[in-house]
């Protein structure tokens, strides 16, 4: 199929908003602002330019796409306070209520599923219409007596840890092998993609990075999960090393009220960047479904 024309479509400018607390929080907002809205929420440590290829898809198939850099992250104020989901969430809400979000589709990928899930819960009623989470991380990542299958403190120790001993080279092993999952055998392996995973991590703020580790690995979403009361689609791949399906969409999948569970065979946790063709009209057919 032909590549859609995107000069014909008219943008919006990108900006920033100012929230209650003095963050700026920046976004990106392309696309008619009386058609349907795609809100697509990132991944640590990355920024809403992790979302170029599905943005543009959208764009070109006639959505609004608005993106933007959690606080902290990319072009965002590099915040030493605020760095936690209850936060997260109310600079969303301070988003939608900017740009007049209505009955929007919010797609959130990893530390994002969980913003995702904590905004949802709490929406102002028509905020939003469905929600996707992709490799996200609820129900709760960390192992605990309530989560025996959970992934150890160690691990997220271990990524304080090397963020604090050499960020920038940390931002190298961390795509350079499981996010994408080039540490497999036979993997194609896409030095752009790495080095584009690192120009954004290192954009961010070192201390709100730090603190976000703790956000993404020990917030329970559990209620989030069960308050939500539009049509989730979980999406996940089964070699997902960061977050291990086991722990998180085999679990948050039965806490919904209305989701439906899609998994990919063997796609690793950045699967939106290595399998677009995959990813991109399965969230098509959802959203328009």
């Amino acid at each position: 199929m032909a590549a859609p024309d995107l000069r014909r479509e008219r943008m919006n400018p990108m900006g920033t908003i100012t929230v209650s607390d003095g963050t700026e929080i920046y976004y990106k907002d392309w696309g008619p602002k009386d058609a349907s809205v795609v809100v697509f929420h990132h991944g640590w440590p990355l920024s809403a330019d992790d979302w170029d290829n599905q943005m543009l898809f959208f764009l070109g198939h006639g959505f609004r796409v608005v993106a933007h850099d959690r606080r902290g992250h990319g072009r965002s104020s590099q915040t030493d306070t605020g760095n936690e989901m209850d936060t997260y969430a109310a600079d969303v809400a301070a988003l939608a209520a900017a740009l007049d979000l209505r009955g929007a589709v919010h797609v959130g990928h990893s530390t994002g599923g969980g913003e995702v899930a904590h905004y949802v819960a709490r929406a102002e009623p028509g905020r939003v219409a469905k929600a996707v989470l992709i490799g996200a991380v609820p129900p709760v990542m960390v192992r605990s007596e309530r989560n025996p299958e959970g992934l150890p403190m160690e691990v997220f120790d271990g990524f304080r840890a090397a963020l604090v001993a050499n960020r920038a080279q940390f931002y190298r092993d961390v795509p350079a092998g499981p996010f994408y999952g080039f540490n497999r055998d036979g993997a194609k392996i896409s030095q752009g993609a790495i080095d584009n995973w690192w120009r954004q991590g290192m954009m961010g703020g070192a201390k709100p990075q730090y603190d976000c580790i703790r956000a993404f690995s020990e917030t329970d979403f559990t209620e989030d999960l069960r308050a939500i009361d539009v049509p989730v689609l979980v999406m996940h791949g089964t070699d997902d090393q960061i977050v291990p399906i086991a722990d998180s969409a085999l679990k948050a999948h039965p806490l919904l009220k209305h989701g439906t569970l899609k998994t990919y065979d063997g796609l690793p946790h950045g699967m939106c960047t290595t399998h677009p063709e995959i990813i991109n009209p399965d969230l098509l057919a959802f959203i328009r479904g």
